[in-house]
């Protein structure tokens, strides 16, 4: 009787840890779909949602450093600061030895200081810069964080802890660890003091050094739109290709370069309209109204009036502020 006593315990106590398993393992599974979903909406631009699945996991997995990380791009991308300093806060706090998770709170305070009051903003700009320096302390080839570094410190004043002499020698540092970064980062700071001719000449060395990042290449492309440079437009496109095949920016770029050539413009028009469709509504690429935008100069350079007009219509409709198509509509309207 003691025996089949025991085992009736052993069956129960079996039964209950099948139990236990069959619904830890059902949690597990349902919170990585809903982590799953989290990515899926946001790599699809649709942020809210991603927020929601990310908030799920949250609640279940309160100790997910990286699910706090990609709570705070979401709401970053959504231009709500304070829930996205909440989250990357949190993601410090579970780790506070992981370098991304210093340099995305980095971001999140930077941002809210873009768009607060002057007395506020000098707070978190001191933050901004303790978090990308905490970033790279801990992780020496984290190059976003230290470009990011190097950003504040060339374009802030000393007031909130800026200042070329302390950019000039993460620049050196950062040349000895990748030449193209190094080069980039030098240009970058010379594009926040406005000297052009010299940001030029960085900027063609940095694509000349074999970058290895999509960022760094493409927002050379952002400047090079902005200073209507055709050729590193298409040396961008091109660079930007090797390092990242399926990135769509390499279409937008190539095809600005063409409408400022006047060459290819079907070919052009045919990129701009496929980075329209296909591009993500997301910080460091270039807007889907820009495409619009250059469409409508595309098409304003082919003599299609109406065509043009209802491309720069569509660019404002995406984005009111678009000042090539504000100024194109009144050019034409004028004509």
């Amino acid at each position: 009787m003691r025996n089949r006593g025991m085992f009736s315990r052993v069956k129960w106590a079996l039964a209950v840890l099948g139990i236990a398993s069959a619904t830890s393992s059902g949690t597990t599974v349902k919170q990585e779909a809903s982590l799953e979903a989290g990515r899926r909406a946001y790599e699809a631009s649709e942020y809210p949602k991603a927020v929601q699945a990310l908030q799920a996991v949250a609640a279940k997995d309160p100790q997910n450093g990286d699910v706090q990380l990609l709570l705070a791009k979401s709401y970053l991308e959504m231009q709500e600061h304070d829930p996205a300093i909440k989250s990357a806060e949190r993601a410090v706090a579970i780790d506070p030895q992981n370098s991304v998770y210093h340099e995305w709170l980095g971001r999140a305070y930077g941002e809210k200081a873009d768009h607060a009051s002057w007395f506020s903003a000098i707070s978190l700009a001191k933050k901004t810069r303790k978090e990308f320096e905490t970033a790279v302390q801990l992780d020496a080839k984290n190059y976003a964080a230290r470009q990011a570094l190097i950003e504040f410190d060339c374009s802030a004043p000393s007031l909130v802890g800026g200042g070329e002499d302390k950019a000039l020698p993460q620049i050196q540092q950062l040349s000895e660890l990748d030449a193209a970064e190094g080069y980039y980062a030098a240009g970058n700071c010379r594009r926040q003091k406005k000297d052009f001719a010299a940001a030029d000449e960085e900027f063609t060395q940095a694509l000349k050094s074999h970058p290895k990042s999509a960022e760094l290449i493409y927002d050379i492309g952002d400047y090079a739109v902005k200073r209507s440079q055709p050729a590193r437009l298409l040396t961008v496109a091109e660079a930007g290709e090797r390092v990242a095949s399926a990135d769509p920016r390499a279409k937008f770029y190539r095809g600005v370069a063409l409408v400022l050539k006047k060459e290819d413009l079907e070919f052009a028009d045919n990129l701009l309209k496929e980075y329209a469709k296909k591009a993500p509504v997301r910080s460091g690429y270039p807007r889907p109204a820009a495409a619009h935008a250059w469409l409508g100069r595309l098409y304003e350079e082919r003599g299609k009036r109406d065509e043009a007009e209802n491309e720069f219509e569509s660019a404002l409709k995406l984005d009111p502020k678009n000042k090539m198509a504000q100024e194109a509509l009144k050019r034409l309207k004028k004509g």
